[in-house]
């Protein structure tokens, strides 16, 4: 029966019309963490590159060229305006603002790490997350975020969505 379905799929595969992309899924993945002897929140998101420029494209934002020679000199900018605009958060009922300290590209040349930060938080009660990464662009897109604290261990594993893109909690 798996010949019989092989063969099918080779079959079928070349006729259909579809449209190939560099990986079969949408996901980004997101790691908060408080460490609290620092007095900061500590953010790393992965996001697949293409997703990402495909994005940046629908709000007219192209040939940024992320994570490569030809790089365009504003792709930083772009890069933390939509993050801005997608990627929000609340310590303790209030929205507050990250730094973005840079980017590499994954080993597998297909992502990129972004690395942000939120300082002078000293103490931490709730965290508020609203993460719509990408979702404008792909219906399957899910986004991953893991939260630990350096004094409490993990506090809280998130997947969101296009339809639940925020949750809150509780330190």
């Amino acid at each position: 029966m798996n010949y019989l379905f092989l063969w099918l799929l080779i079959g079928i595969i070349p006729i259909l019309p579809v449209e190939v992309s560099e990986h079969e899924f949408h996901m980004s993945k997101c790691e908060i963490a408080f460490n609290k002897e620092e007095k900061a929140l500590q953010i790393i998101l992965h996001l697949f590159i293409d997703d990402l420029e495909a994005t940046l494209a629908e709000e007219g934002i192209t040939k940024m060229y992320i994570c490569t020679d030809k790089e365009h000199a504003d792709a930083e900018k772009n890069m933390t305006n939509y993050l801005n605009d997608n990627f929000v958060l609340e310590v303790n009922g209030e929205k507050v603002d990250y730094s973005f300290l840079g980017k590499e590209v994954s080993e597998d040349l297909q992502a990129v790490w972004c690395y942000l930060e939120i300082e002078n938080v000293s103490t931490i009660k709730e965290l508020k997350i609203k993460n719509q990464l990408l979702t404008s662009l792909f219906d399957d897109q899910k986004n991953i975020v893991s939260i630990t604290s350096s004094a409490e261990g993990r506090k809280g594993y998130f997947l969101f969505d296009k339809k639940t893109f925020e949750d809150t909690v509780q330190f």
